[in-house]
């Protein structure tokens, strides 16, 4: 919970942000805690409501670029300098000068990401998807063709923090995130909450663009190299591939699930018209 003392309002006006400076030094992430850093990342969060201030840490330049948020959402600023921040989060980060220190997000049930499904975009469940890259371009692609929600287990997946909520570029304050001890089991219970489950497999002998895909779906991708495991093409209502048989074997998974996006998104405009 963020320290409401240091939050202040100014009763002729907006809300400004208070600001103190203190040189930044190495120390610990509190394990219940989360960190943002990048200019849209922390944009994004600052105009999520949902996401509570615990520490915010901004260059002078990149209090100037979130002036706007800002402005809505006051706090103490530390002044830091850009070396501050290198020598929190190492010198090879581009955090552009803004850090963010906040709560998770409250994670959706499986039974609200179907109820979201049936009326709207597709779900996407990640299969063993380890590299943060990967998924912060799974969840703009997420945002960008209104998924409904994004499922992955709680191991063997990149925190919800740092670089995958840099390249998501905000998007993960808009795509509602669950992540559960077991796949197999989330897929069944899927299944049983009336979601089709299609799996994306480069030796499926259908290709994605045959499959109706209609409300109510949820696209399955594993991890480059591996794919889906046994037990979650098995949890599977059926699996289609990409174009060529080999397509798979050489798209990036992040631009799998964009084109898979793609499909779905063209077939429901097509309905609609």
């Amino acid at each position: 919970m963020a320290d409401k003392s240091k939050f202040w309002r100014n009763p002729t006006g907006p809300r400004r942000a208070h600001v103190t400076s203190s040189p930044a030094v190495a120390e610990p992430l509190d394990p219940n805690l989360v960190r943002i850093f990048g200019i849209h990342a922390v944009a994004a969060a600052l105009g999520n409501p949902a996401r509570p201030i615990t520490r915010l840490r901004l260059t002078e330049n990149a209090e100037k670029r979130l002036e706007a948020e800002l402005e809505q959402r006051a706090a103490t600023i530390e002044r830091v300098q850009p070396r501050d921040l290198d020598r929190i989060l190492g010198e090879d980060t581009v955090h552009q000068g803004a850090l963010l220190d906040t709560a998770p997000l409250e994670q959706p049930s499986l039974e609200d990401l179907a109820a979201r499904a049936q009326t709207g975009g597709p779900l996407i469940v990640l299969d063993q998807v380890t590299d943060p890259h990967n998924v912060g371009a799974i969840l703009r692609s997420a945002a960008v063709f209104d998924v409904s929600g994004l499922i992955m287990t709680r191991r063997n997946a990149p925190p919800l923090s740092g670089a995958l909520a840099k390249v998501a570029s905000g998007s993960l304050e808009h795509v509602p995130v669950a992540l559960v001890p077991n796949l197999a089991r989330a897929l069944t219970e899927l299944g049983e909450l009336g979601i089709r489950r299609i799996g994306l497999d480069g030796e499926a002998e259908q290709v994605v663009s045959v499959e109706t895909m209609g409300p109510g779906i949820a696209l399955v991708l594993g991890s480059e190299g591996k794919g889906l495991r046994r037990l979650t093409r098995e949890s599977c209502d059926v699996l289609v591939r990409i174009g060529g048989s080999t397509a798979m074997a050489s798209l990036n998974v992040s631009n799998a699930a964009a084109i898979a996006l793609h499909v779905a998104s063209m077939q429901r405009k097509n309905r609609i018209a």
